[in-house]
This record gives C-alpha cells, structure tokens and sequence, in this order.
C-alpha cells in the first residue's frame, strides 16, 4: 500500500477532515487529525446537515457508521409561510435524508476513531519541505512531521496555497444567523408556526428560513443582498437587541411572530456567502505530498445542500485512491483524485450559483420553487 509506514496529518477536524481519517484508519493507515478547536465540546455554529444518499450517505456506510447517522437524525418536512404567517405549502419528512446536529455528527465520527487520533488546540500556520517530509508548524508551538498533508480546514485554509494561488470571492449574499435557545418559552407562536418543520418565507426580496429543532437551539438565517461593508456599519454583533431591531425594520411588513423571533434572539453573527473558483490551474509542482479536500477545496454557496455532502464525496475518492493499490506513486493517487473532484466539484457550485442567483431575484418564491420540485 502507498501508505505503508507513512504518516499522514489532516489539517481540520469538521465532517470531511474526520471521515477522511476513519477511512484511512480502516485500512490500517497511520493518521492523525490537528484541529484548532480548543477539545471535542466546542461549539460548531450552523444550521444542520442533510447528508445525500449518493454521497455522504455513501461515504457514512463506507465508514461503517450509517445505521448511527440515522439513529442520531430528525426526518424534517419544510413548511412555506409567507410574511403573514399563513401556511402555503407543506412537503413530508424526508425520511431518506434526515437533519443531524453538526455537533452531534462531529462527536459520531470523533467516538470511531482510535483514541488520540485528534489532536486539539492548534491551528497549522506554517509548512516546511525538509529532509523529504513536510514540517508543520502550529500556534501553539508545537511542530510535527508528515509524509502527507491533506487540508481539510475549511474555506479560508492556509495549506490551499501550496496548490493554488486561487482566492475565495464575495458572492453577494450575506446570512445574518440567529440562535434561540429554548424557543418554546422565548418565542412560543413561532416555535407553533413550524410545527417541527423546517419553516422558509419569502417576500420582496428579504427571504427567511428557520429550523426549531437544532439539538434543542431553534437556529435561523435571514438572506440579504448587501455589501460586506453594510454588515460592519450596520451591525453589532456583540448588542443582539440592536441588531433585532435593524431586521424588525427590514422586515416591517411582515407578520408579529417573525418580530417576536427576531426579539428573542440569543445570539446573531454574519455569514458572507463566499465561494472559491475553480477555473485557476492547480500546481503539479508540489515539493512534496499535499493537497486540500472539501471547503478548502471547493468552497461553494450553501444553496443546493452540497458543500458538505461533495466534501464525503472528496473522502471516499481521496482515500479510495490512496488505499486500493491502483497507484503507484501518492502523488498519481492525489492527481487522479483532484481531476476527478474539480469535474463533479464544478457542477456542484454550479447549481448552487445558480440558486442563489434565483434567490435573489425580487420575484423569487419558495412556494413556487417547492411547487416545481414536488411536480419534478
């Protein structure tokens, strides 16, 4: 095997990076994982994860672990209100591909792995070419040694210049996302109004959309067209009353339980939709064994359900690759690997440009859209 008595260090610990390891490890390959998350009960902002058959579920049964992605799951329809609270179309559970908590996938893929394998606390910030191995170098002070570098650290990595002088763009959209914790008492009508659901509206431009059942947290993001600059001038992150009342002001029109959403919120933060293009060449140059998987190597606009689901797909291919014996160099393994994924990666960001471009449009509905869905 290509990795025999070799050691390879993934860069990141998010659902990629970890199931990047187990498939590593069940072909007995020695790997570990470096995460700058302080331990395992950090806090992973975010909506939940929907996980494809065809891709992350595919890669959970290959990790052996689908029957507990499925276990730690919530099959959840998805109700479309518009801005008065009335109900205009409800689709069924998705009993195929259900919702999980990003915490709770995390903690799947943690309990696994072979004790150790990852080690918390330390962002990479340098590499270093010496005596045929890479040198890594963290923050904390601590330096290791790899054969291998996969960068699984998400869309700002620092490893992806080592392949690519690409750079991550602004696509336009901003999520402003906001967090209620036991939202059955704080903002009890809305908490009603979705019904378990995933609850989306839509209404002259300004578009909404809120899950009440995120590990107990109801989560939400309200989609803006606007500058990055407007987020900073308008917006302190660190007042959530104010910045409940700039969205009541947006949001003027529409009915008192979305205001009595927005007045319960815990906790805001922003989130600019970037994307990383992928029509750049890729160095095959490299001085050693490197190379970047999921958002660090695709970063894409969240609107088709498929940045984390191509990551798994980038899971499978890359170990796949490294472990079946069809290579004879790490480095033919990688090139296959990357040749592959910037196809399938392409059309992936492709639709999900294409979404958000459609979201974007004043006159976009989600009635219609999940109207058109349940019709294809």
């Amino acid at each position: 095997m290509l990795l025999n008595q070799k050691k390879v260090a993934i860069l990141g610990a998010g659902p990629v990076g970890l199931t990047t390891a187990k498939l590593l490890q069940q072909a007995g390959v020695d790997v570990t994982v470096y995460e700058r998350d302080k331990d395992a009960n950090a806090r992973i902002w975010g909506g939940t994860l929907d996980l494809h058959e065809s891709s992350g579920q595919e890669a959970m049964k290959r990790a052996g672990l689908l029957d507990q992605y499925f276990a730690e799951a919530v099959p959840m329809g998805r109700i479309i209100a518009d801005e008065q609270a009335n109900v205009l179309f409800v689709k069924e559970e998705a009993v195929d591909n259900p919702e999980i908590n990003r915490n709770e996938l995390r903690t799947l893929l943690l309990n696994s792995l072979t004790e150790g394998t990852v080690v918390w606390d330390g962002k990479c910030t340098q590499l270093d070419a010496h005596d045929g191995k890479w040198l890594l170098h963290f923050d904390n002070g601590i330096q290791t040694t790899a054969d291998l570098v996969i960068g699984a650290n998400g869309g700002m990595s620092t490893v992806r210049k080592y392949i690519t002088d690409a750079a991550v763009e602004y696509t336009g959209t901003i999520f402003i996302q906001g967090e209620v914790a036991e939202p059955q008492l704080a903002c009890p009508e809305f908490y009603e109004l979705c019904t378990g659901n995933i609850l989306m509206a839509s209404y002259k431009g300004n578009l909404f959309g809120a899950n009440p059942r995120n590990n107990g947290i109801l989560t939400y993001n309200v989609i803006l067209s606007e500058s990055e600059q407007w987020v900073h001038e308008h917006l302190n992150f660190e007042d959530a009353a104010s910045v409940a009342r700039i969205l009541s002001d947006r949001f003027a029109d529409w009915n008192a339980v979305y205001h009595q959403l927005f007045q319960a919120t815990d906790l805001f933060r922003a989130l600019p939709i970037k994307k990383l293009p992928l029509t750049k060449p890729w160095a095959q140059d490299r001085p050693l064994p490197i190379t970047v998987i999921g958002d660090a190597a695709h970063l894409m606009q969240p609107f088709a359900g498929q940045g984390v689901n191509t990551g798994l797909v980038d899971a499978l291919t890359l170990s796949d690759n490294l472990t079946n014996g069809n290579f004879t160099t790490i480095q033919a393994a990688i090139s296959d690997y990357e040749q592959k994924m910037l196809i399938y990666a392409t059309a992936a960001q492709l639709e999900s440009s294409q979404n958000e471009l459609a979201l974007r449009h004043p006159d976009f509905s989600f009635k219609n859209l999940f109207h058109r869905a349940v019709q294809e």
